[in-house]
């Protein structure tokens, strides 16, 4: 049995007499209701319209086939601009949840979990999202949610630190890869089970967003993908499908994102209505215990085994069959050894089970796969065979090693993804985050999602830096050798070739070269090379052989910050001998829409004094977008501004130890002449500029008629995280171009320009500061925004929780006995209503009109004594009275009709 589900505020008033009964009150500690929701899929996201981009395929599967979603959202997005009002922090959170459900429920989802962390700000870094979260804490309560709601299928996002990648969306997807295998391991949170009643549930499919590839739109979209690395397994959902509305999921698609009015997606572009010119929507199969055909293409594909039944001819619905390996990585000539799991539906036991190993051509399998006796219903059975990988398999590349099931009720296949490498593999060393990425990845059973991160380093046009090549003897004895660096035309290094001391098996080493940029002539940043790589070369010979690892070095521009004179006017003007050095170009596009001289381009000018940085920055704009007003001068890439980012010794990780100031040229303040305003945006310490940045001046001249505008800041040294490294000073200078009067910009121009380079600390240009003596200080510590909204602030979460058993923000469930609401009426002013706790603790109360709270009260309970309170009521008539209890780190909720 299923419970109706939650019906979304804004699309569908939560009738009472529909309103699904909860059990009776126990005092059991882990009482719930009877059936709580019960899911098929359950996307795991950072933010609201995280899911966006696959509403099309929930939809579809919702319409055709019954398929019951749900979405867990970390934070409520909270931190993000706002494009039609001054709200900010917890309201703009509540209200973003409020988009969010009226998006997804045009796709039929109507389960949305939001599990109250903070939104911080845009980080590209998931260590850090992990560190403002709280790893454990909000593992578990997805892991609870899982538990609770049992889906079939989990969806995440990607979780690599790819370029542009947000770093909220990163560490959700990790989350999401560790509780689909937490959630089914009883040694994960064991109190869900002890104390709350909770069982260990196995998911069936773990899937990402996104394939790496590439494919022709139009309805063949799925079956004409190619994947880059052929092992991946991507199926696609072609959105060109009519709805029953009469629209393609494209169009309800569009339709959805255009709900996120506060995101300024309302004015998204209407979807193609040429079916040639519709995508797919595209996601790669992380892990699966069921088996699955990967040429498979059909909308169902995902669901099939899980959802659904395997097609005719396949195994009962229900079994599980997958692939574990003693490791990923394997050398030519050596075993491994292959496990075969094989478990039976609960409900019905596999005869004559044989499994199969299916290998790349050349390898070899001893072993048997005769399951004897069958597998009963329930149980799981294993089958191991070793494998030899032939001695002249190529090497630096993936194989799938594949099996098939064979039992008298139907035949089934799987396949898991080895790499297999030389007996000493090099590989570039890995910046800080991809570093703990690929450790993640392969302390979480995910190893084959290194392919998604290309190894890459950074380098100061004209300038040299080391470059450490990491290496480890996979083989089974000792090794040395040498490595060569195979560098594009412009760079050198102090040697093409080194030798390496001898390895034991399993141990590591390092090689490292001095490389320079000796031709400063190249063009830096995403200009330069292909997409801004200059490919390289790793050459790696042992006495078993040589191999070849890929990777490429990023120019990054540099410039020399001279010294200007103690009377440096700060006026908006770069005069005559104020700016000393060289013209930065700030005009190359790094996101958005390509853009003409005329429509949006600027040249900046950087200069120091004992206490502060000076800089200029000249813009050339055709169209002034929408002026903000004073109380919103936040989250400036919604509108035309200028972005200043200091690094101060150049090596930050991420940008919480790094001075960012968002700077808007005009404000619509005709009372103080339309003002310049300024705020520090995602950095060490974000907030308003005369509190974060105290004795920052700026100064802005608007040409009229409008052709653009100057901006000159003067940044005190004193007001930077950290004491500056006069040689190594990262610096770069963002312009964000908005022809629109709806807060949202066009195009964004910079200095050092790639993809998500405002997050990207390592990819900001270099500078130095001849002549420069920091004064002697101690870095800052971050602050960060710690105030999220929370589930028992919201009356839709409330509701929703009323009706499908998940306590607010997933938290433990108290027992029914732990809140009892009497005497409910509406009466003069409001709504009275009697409340007894069980416990000390907090009530929360809404007077709901099946849409929307019409008042609100919240009310301190102490255990034993009841207190009879009125909710006030200003406006409209409630239908009935929410209820939220939370105590001990517990809630509750309960709905109740007044009469």
């Amino acid at each position: 049995m299923r419970l109706t589900a939650f019906l979304l505020p804004t699309a569908l008033a939560l009738a009472l007499s529909g309103t699904p009964a909860l059990a009776a009150p126990t005092d059991r500690a882990d009482a719930r209701p009877t059936d709580t929701v019960d899911l098929d899929v359950l996307f795991v996201s950072a933010h609201p319209d995280d899911e966006a981009g696959s509403l099309a395929t929930l939809g579809q599967w919702k319409e055709k086939y019954g398929t019951r979603a749900g979405v867990v959202t970390i934070t409520r997005g909270e931190g993000g601009g706002n494009a039609v009002g001054l709200e900010e922090g917890p309201p703009l959170g509540i209200i973003r949840e409020r988009e969010e459900r009226t998006a997804i429920g045009r796709a039929g989802v109507e389960n949305l979990y939001n599990l109250d962390r903070v939104d911080f700000w845009y980080t590209a870094s998931a260590p850090l999202s992990e560190r403002i979260w709280g790893h454990d804490d909000t593992l578990g309560q997805i892991v609870r949610v899982i538990r609770q709601t049992r889906p079939e299928i989990v969806m995440t996002m990607n979780p690599s630190p790819t370029p542009g990648n947000h770093g909220n969306h990163q560490q959700a997807a990790r989350f999401a890869a560790e509780a689909f295998h937490a959630a089914a391991d009883p040694r994960a949170f064991p109190e869900q089970l002890s104390a709350e009643g909770l069982k260990p549930f196995r998911a069936a499919k773990f899937l990402r967003t996104g394939g790496t590839g590439g494919s022709s739109a139009g309805p063949e979209c799925a079956s004409s993908f190619t994947p880059t690395v052929p092992t991946d397994q991507v199926f696609g959902v072609w959105e060109g499908t009519p709805s029953s509305t009469g629209k393609t999921w494209a169009e309800v698609e569009v339709d959805a994102r255009r709900e996120y009015v506060t995101q300024g997606w309302a004015g998204t572009a209407a979807a193609p209505t040429d079916p040639a010119k519709i995508r797919c929507d595209f996601y790669t199969l992380v892990d699966s215990r069921v088996p699955y055909d990967p040429a498979d293409t059909s909308p169902e594909a995902i669901l099939r085994g899980s959802v659904l039944p395997a097609v005719a001819g396949g195994l009962p619905k229900g079994t599980e069959l997958y692939l574990t390996t003693s490791r990923f990585d394997l050398v030519p000539g050596e075993t491994v050894e292959v496990t075969a799991h094989v478990r039976a539906p609960r409900d019905r036991a596999l005869t004559a089970p044989t499994v199969t190993p299916r290998l790349p051509q050349g390898w070899t399998a001893t072993g048997t796969g005769e399951l004897r006796s069958g597998v009963p219903a329930g149980t799981e059975r294993t089958a191991t065979f070793t494998v030899t990988v032939p001695a002249d398999a190529d090497t630096n590349q993936q194989r799938l090693l594949g099996a098939t099931l064979t039992t008298g009720q139907g035949t089934g296949r799987t396949d898991r993804a080895v790499r297999v490498v030389a007996d000493v593999r090099g590989t570039l060393e890995p910046l800080p985050e991809v570093g703990l990425f690929r450790d993640w990845a392969g302390d979480s059973g995910y190893p084959q999602l290194d392919t998604l991160i290309k190894p890459v380093l950074t380098i100061g046009s004209g300038k040299s830096r080391s470059v450490r090549i990491d290496l480890r003897n996979h083989g089974e004895a000792a090794q040395g050798g040498t490595v060569t660096l195979g560098l594009p035309a412009g760079f050198t290094a102090d040697a093409a070739t080194k030798s390496y001391a001898e390895l034991a098996p399993g141990a590591t080493g390092t090689v490292t070269f001095t490389v320079a940029n000796t031709d400063a002539t190249l063009p830096t940043a995403n200009e330069g090379g292909s997409d801004g790589d200059y490919g390289i070369t790793i050459t790696t010979t042992s006495a078993a052989g040589s191999t070849v690892e890929t990777g490429a070095l990023e120019i990054v521009p540099t410039s020399d910050v001279p010294h200007t004179g103690h009377d440096h006017a700060v006026d908006g003007v770069a005069a005559p001998g104020e700016y000393p050095g060289g013209e930065l170009d700030l005009s190359r596009i790094w996101e958005g829409q390509a853009t003409t001289p005329q429509d949006a381009s600027a040249t900046g000018r950087i200069a120091w004094t004992e206490d502060a940085l000076k800089v200029f920055v000249q813009v050339t704009d055709d169209v002034l977008g929408k002026k903000v007003v004073p109380q919103d001068c936040k989250r400036q890439r919604r509108t035309d501004s200028v972005e200043i980012i200091v690094d101060p010794k150049g090596n930050s990780a991420d940008t919480s130890t790094v001075f960012k100031a968002g700077i808007f040229p005009v404000t619509d303040d005709p009372a103080r002449g339309d003002p310049p305003c300024w705020q520090r945006d995602a950095d060490n310490r974000q907030g308003p500029g005369a509190t974060t940045a105290p004795g920052m001046t700026v100064v802005s001249k608007v040409s009229a008629p409008y052709a653009g505008y100057t901006i000159e800041a003067s940044i005190p040294f004193a007001v930077l995280p950290d004491a500056v490294d006069p040689a190594r000073m990262g610096f770069n200078v963002l312009v964000y171009d908005s022809d629109t009067q709806d807060l949202s910009s066009q195009s964004r121009l910079g200095w050092s320009t790639f993809t998500g380079v405002r997050a990207d600390p390592y990819r900001y240009g270099l500078v130095t500061l001849p002549g420069y003596t920091p004064a002697q200080r101690g870095a800052s510590a971050p602050v960060f925004p710690d105030t999220a909204a929370r589930s028992v602030h919201s009356p839709q979460t409330v509701a929703q929780s009323a009706v499908d058993g998940i306590a607010p923000a997933a938290v433990p469930r108290l027992p029914e006995s732990a809140l009892r609401l009497t005497g409910q009426r509406r009466v003069t002013g409001g709504v009275e209503v009697t409340l007894r706790a069980d416990r000390a603790g907090t009530a929360y109360l809404y007077a709901w009109d099946g849409d929307r709270s019409r008042g609100d009260r919240s009310v301190e309970l102490t255990a034993g004594s009841p207190v009879t309170v009125l909710v006030p009521v200003v406006e409209g008539t409630p239908a009935s009275l929410l209820a939220a209890f939370e105590a001990d780190g517990a809630a509750l909720a309960r709905q109740i009709p007044l009469s």
